[in-house]
């Protein structure tokens, strides 16, 4: 790991579309860390305009930003299927990465990633940061207490109508890497297994409702496009404590009254609030109180704060603490999505390879804004 570094730790941002402006409003007036110096996208104007509105460089392309010696942790949020290329050439170039999911579209590309972030002796951080949201770090600690006994089973349902109804350019959603499955899915996995730790095995089904969607906002409205991917799944998914999990996620309901995630045990229900926002309510039912109760939220990160993984991997960075939204969790949580897409096509169940050693729970709280005055 490199070490030469002292003071903040500089990064620079790749892509810069529709999800940078959340990421570069809290990376650059709310957390302490990293300091966002630069950043670069294909398009040089929508590099360029970034950083004229948040005060920083723009730099000539994504190669010169992962050549520059400065910068020590790249923030990839361009689309899924530039994952593999954009965090290996960071890697390859020296710098830490933290990228927005999911980790890779394939686990091919995923082994490639874990083999060079392992030989380099780097770290590489995922999205959904969420999990360090008020919300779900409430729920996490109320299992690890022990609050609904032995976990027994799980539901995680996420389901609209198709991101092309508010997103202005969603093509992307429809293609290979994406769909509800690779876009929504690893927020309630990845809840899930930070919850009960690793699954073993999946077995799934999926369908396509239709071919080609259209838009309905923006200068593209009324354009067409195809659908590359299956667009709703269900499945089954055995964990390694036991517990049986019902997932469904679906491009294709028009509205559903499911619960979002909840988790049952022998000592309770926990109803856990929606693992896309960092707030939300976590309630518990007991026997003993006969009703759910809100529980005290553990910590007051209930806002939007995407981008507080990257400032988590940044303490990481200087300090050694442990890296929350690490790459083992990031790659069991593709592994078991590539199983479901897996399944689903072959017809049969399909056993993990990975597995995951879930740490004890502890509360993350991002250091402060750093003094510009």
């Amino acid at each position: 790991m490199n070490t030469t570094h002292a003071g903040a730790v500089k990064a620079g941002l790749v892509g810069c579309g529709f999800i940078s402006d959340i990421y570069l409003q809290n990376l650059t007036r709310r957390f302490g860390g990293p300091e966002v110096v630069a950043c670069a996208d294909l398009d040089a104007a929508r590099a360029r305009a970034q950083a004229a509105r948040y005060g920083i460089r723009a730099a000539q392309s994504p190669e010169a930003l992962f050549q520059d010696p400065g910068i020590e942790l790249i923030i990839n949020l361009t689309t899924p299927l530039a994952h593999r290329d954009v965090i290996l050439s960071a890697l390859r170039h020296g710098k830490h990465v933290y990228t927005e999911k999911p980790l890779a579209t394939c686990m091919e590309d995923a082994d490639a990633i874990l083999g060079e972030a392992t030989k380099r002796g780097l770290l590489v951080g995922c999205s959904p940061d969420t999990l360090l949201g008020g919300g779900l770090q409430t729920v996490l600690k109320a299992v690890d207490d022990g609050r609904i006994g032995k976990p027994l089973a799980a539901t995680a349902f996420w389901s609209s109508r198709g991101h092309e109804r508010w997103h202005p350019n969603p093509a992307f959603y429809y293609q290979p890497g994406a769909g509800p499955l690779l876009d929504m899915g690893p927020y309630y996995i990845t809840a899930l297994v930070a919850a009960l730790g690793p699954a073993t095995r999946v077995e799934a089904m999926s369908g396509r409702a239709f071919r080609e969607r259209v838009i309905a906002t923006g200068p593209k409205a009324g354009t067409a496009f195809p659908v590359a991917v299956d667009t709703h799944f269900s499945a089954g998914i055995r964990m390694a404590c036991g517990a049986v999990v019902t997932a469904m996620f679906s491009f294709d309901v028009w509205a559903a009254r499911l619960p979002r995630m909840e988790l049952y045990g022998t000592e309770g229900t926990l109803s856990v609030p929606d693992p896309n926002t960092f707030g939300g309510d976590a309630q518990l039912y007991t026997p003993g109180a006969g009703d759910y109760e809100t529980l005290a939220p553990v910590s007051d990160a209930v806002e939007n704060m995407r981008g507080i993984g990257a400032s988590q991997m940044s303490r990481a960075i200087r300090t050694g603490e442990p890296l929350i939204t690490d790459i083992g969790l990031a790659y069991h949580v593709l592994e078991i999505l590539c199983s479901m897409e897996q399944s689903a096509r072959t017809g049969l169940p399909v056993t993990l390879k990975s597995t995951y050693e879930k740490p004890p729970f502890r509360v993350y709280r991002p250091d402060g804004p750093r003094d510009t005055t």
